[in-house]
């Protein structure tokens, strides 16, 4: 990492702070060297307070801290971006994000973090977890749970049983997914493919 610290004359660059999960810019702060050390070694976000004059980890007192995924300069290298896990609500007003907005993931964004947890299911295994008995039972029992889904979200279509027919493709699209991870792809490469043809 290059970040200029003194580009602006004061020793501070601004940070721009992005929930990694739903994309939303949660807020605003500055860094000091110090302070982006200190992140970076704590894996909480420290700002340097301009109003206190000292370094000030968001949470330290609220208990809504912001843990790091990932740090990267812009261009000039006099900015940062910043993409965290948040604990509870960003502003001290209590709203998710300085610009009062909800901080909340779409039910279609809901697809890459299933993607992500069946991921770790498959890098894990842990006992007792049925999509680990997926992964060992191979790629013939997950292809047979993908096809018998698929009969059972046909029959609740013609069946003209909505509930049944939303129950069963929730289940048809998760056994695809486990299989497209099995197979080591993700939901991604099916949404690549369908982009593709759309053109």
């Amino acid at each position: 990492m290059t970040i200029n610290f003194n580009k602006m004359g004061d020793g501070l660059v601004p940070a721009i702070i992005q929930d990694d999960q739903t994309g939303k810019v949660l807020m605003l702060g500055y860094m000091n060297l110090e302070a982006y050390e200190k992140t970076q070694k704590e894996g909480k976000v420290t700002f340097y307070s301009r109003t206190r004059n000292r370094l000030w980890t968001k949470g330290e007192e609220s208990g809504h801290f912001l843990n790091v995924v990932s740090i990267a300069e812009d261009c000039d290298q006099d900015t940062l971006l910043v993409k965290v896990n948040p604990v509870g609500p960003t502003c001290h007003t209590g709203s998710d994000t300085c610009w009062n907005e909800v901080n909340e993931t779409s039910d279609l964004m809901f697809l890459k973090q299933l993607q992500d947890f069946i991921d770790k299911r498959k890098e894990e295994m842990p006992e007792k977890s049925y999509t680990t008995s997926l992964f060992q039972k191979g790629t013939r029992k997950i292809a047979q749970k993908v096809g018998e889904e698929a009969v059972e979200t046909i029959i609740g279509a013609m069946a003209n049983d909505d509930e049944n027919f939303l129950y069963e493709g929730a289940d048809l699209l998760y056994h695809l997914i486990v299989l497209l991870t099995h197979k080591g792809y993700r939901i991604e490469d099916l949404a690549k493919e369908l982009k593709k043809r759309h053109k």
